[in-house]
């Protein structure tokens, strides 16, 4: 992961005029029949287990994957996360526990963007003059009121309230951060696509539907397999200056497994091989 990270950090290919480390952190569940692998208790008649990651948004590289059992709830695994002063961490509402984001991440200096939940309790301290037609409809500095809550996070909160043009959807954030601008509030926001990008393309082209193996070292392996195959895949296509895309880059290296080339020959070879369009970038929508 380290060796990807460097390889991809000098790419200047994200979209906010942003310094800071950029990190989104989110799970995916991967399905398990429970008769098969009775350790992996998730619902009554399911099984399943969790992968939990924290991708760097700039370079679409894993830094940091951890595995559990899906019954696992995903807000105990901040307490594993490797925080960084000043980097950014962008997450869903379910990982809002107030003093895990009070303790975790906001005394380390670091900073949080996330969604607030519909029954937090506040009191507003001030209010920011906004433009509405960025989509932004309010700026509050707040602070947290309920029993619990007030103690769990002493100090005042941002809240932005955002209203997404494009679907009419309306959303408010909640942030650490009071310096930058509402509107780049919301769009690292709307940057966590890209760890849900990353699982679909991991789902889908590496082979974790299917186990070889029902115990759960076996099911962990591959799965490990498979994150590996993806960071191998990242370093490949960097070191080698490929500019085809990954999916096309597994596909070629697996049509010829048996041949001892240069990964820069293979794509050579196969200009004639109709797979899938060329992409600028580590993966995109359209790998999928």
């Amino acid at each position: 992961m380290k060796i990807a990270k460097l390889l991809y950090q000098n790419d200047k290919d994200f979209r906010l005029e942003l310094d800071n480390m950029v990190y989104a952190f989110d799970s995916s569940t991967i399905s398990l029949c429970l008769k098969l692998c009775p350790w992996a208790t998730f619902r009554k008649h399911k099984g399943g287990v969790k992968l939990h990651t924290l991708l760097d948004i700039r370079s679409n590289i894993p830094i940091f994957v951890h595995l559990t059992n899906a019954a696992i709830h995903d807000v105990k695994i901040l307490d594993e996360l490797p925080i960084e002063p000043a980097a950014f961490y962008v997450m869903d509402k379910g990982y809002v526990d107030f003093f895990r984001l009070f303790n975790l991440i906001h005394t380390k200096r670091a900073f949080f963007v996330t969604r607030a939940k519909e029954n937090m309790a506040y009191n507003v301290i001030n209010t920011k003059t906004v433009d509405n037609a960025t989509g932004v409809v309010y700026d509050q500095l707040i602070q947290l009121t309920g029993v619990k809550t007030a103690k769990q996070y002493p100090d005042p909160i941002r809240l932005v309230c955002y209203e997404d043009f494009a679907t009419n959807n309306v959303y408010r954030f909640l942030t650490n951060n009071t310096d930058l601008p509402a509107i780049t509030i919301a769009e690292l926001y709307r940057e966590r696509w890209n760890v849900e990008m990353f699982f679909k393309w991991v789902k889908q082209h590496l082979r974790i539907k299917s186990f070889y193996g029902t115990s759960e070292n076996a099911v962990y392996c591959q799965i490990w397999i498979a994150v590996s195959t993806f960071l191998l895949v990242a370093i490949a296509k960097k070191r080698m200056k490929v500019e085809q895309s990954p999916n096309r880059l597994v596909q070629t290296i697996g049509l010829s497994l048996f041949e001892r080339k240069n990964i820069k020959e293979l794509f050579d070879k196969s200009k004639n091989i109709s797979l899938i369009t060329n992409c600028q970038t580590l993966f995109s929508i359209n790998d999928f």
